[in-house]
């Protein structure tokens, strides 16, 4: 008999959150012990024995939540965004008294958005120029979005290896920001508009040609197979794992 995971949803009230309620009591391998919402108290992870926690909450909770997980060896996925750096690092540092315990950190379970990062992230060093641009629903918190930090940062971090420089702009004058924001010398650009999910392009331009890697969310429902994919791997992976990509074995 396979292995059947007690899951907690926090967040449970939100769009993404009754989607992984949804998902985690269809999928045959987890039990959902416990749905929380605004004001509900964290405590009930350990009533209900709670063995993986996702977080799906608002950037100002997620810390304390995932803080609280560890703290009683409760492995956590999260899709929350607002995790810097420094964030991260008291993460890590808690996760060291906690070593058995598993973190992972998503800026988006799509896995055709992962792939989208990847790929565009192998080509970029072939390219003398890359931008990208992030498209969301209006209801989205921050900007720009962390799926697309997740991807400059890739970009950036890829073409620093292969000694690529940065990409050519002779702007002088900005003063309203029509360059976007600047994630490791790569351009991000953030839409919100009515209508939207969640959109990724990423551009990468040379003499006479251009790639254009694009993935597009419609529905929420396309974040779950990653969410569970999560789910399913956190316990395996002890510490901190920041990005789905981590679980796909994609080298």
């Amino acid at each position: 008999m396979s292995k059947i995971w007690k899951v907690a949803v926090i967040g449970a009230a939100g769009r993404m959150g009754s989607e992984a309620v949804a998902a985690v009591n269809q999928a045959d391998d987890m039990e959902l012990v416990a749905a929380l919402g605004n004001g509900d108290s964290l405590e009930l992870l350990v009533e209900y024995s709670a063995e993986v926690m996702i977080d799906l909450t608002v950037p100002a909770v997620t810390e304390q939540n995932v803080r609280f997980a560890v703290e009683h060896d409760i492995h956590a996925v999260v899709g929350t965004t607002g995790w810097d750096q420094e964030r991260l690092s008291n993460l890590e540092t808690l996760l060291k008294e906690h070593p058995s315990v598993g973190v992972l950190i998503a800026p988006n379970f799509a896995i055709g958005s992962i792939l989208a990062t990847e790929f565009a992230a192998k080509a970029a060093r072939f390219f003398e120029s890359v931008e990208v641009i992030e498209m969301h629903h209006p209801n989205k918190v921050d900007a720009p979005s962390g799926t697309a930090v997740h991807t400059a940062q890739k970009i950036a971090e890829s073409r620093a290896v292969a000694g690529v420089g940065p990409s050519p702009d002779a702007t002088e004058t900005d003063p309203d920001g029509s360059r976007g924001a600047v994630v490791d010398g790569v351009n991000v650009h953030a839409v919100r508009l009515r209508g939207l999910t969640a959109h990724q392009e990423i551009l990468l331009g040379d003499a006479g040609q251009q790639l254009v890697i694009r993935h597009d969310s419609f529905d929420r429902t396309s974040f779950m197979p990653g969410v569970l994919l999560g789910v399913r791997q956190v316990a395996e992976n002890p510490g901190l794992s920041v990005g789905l990509d981590r679980y796909l074995n994609l080298d």
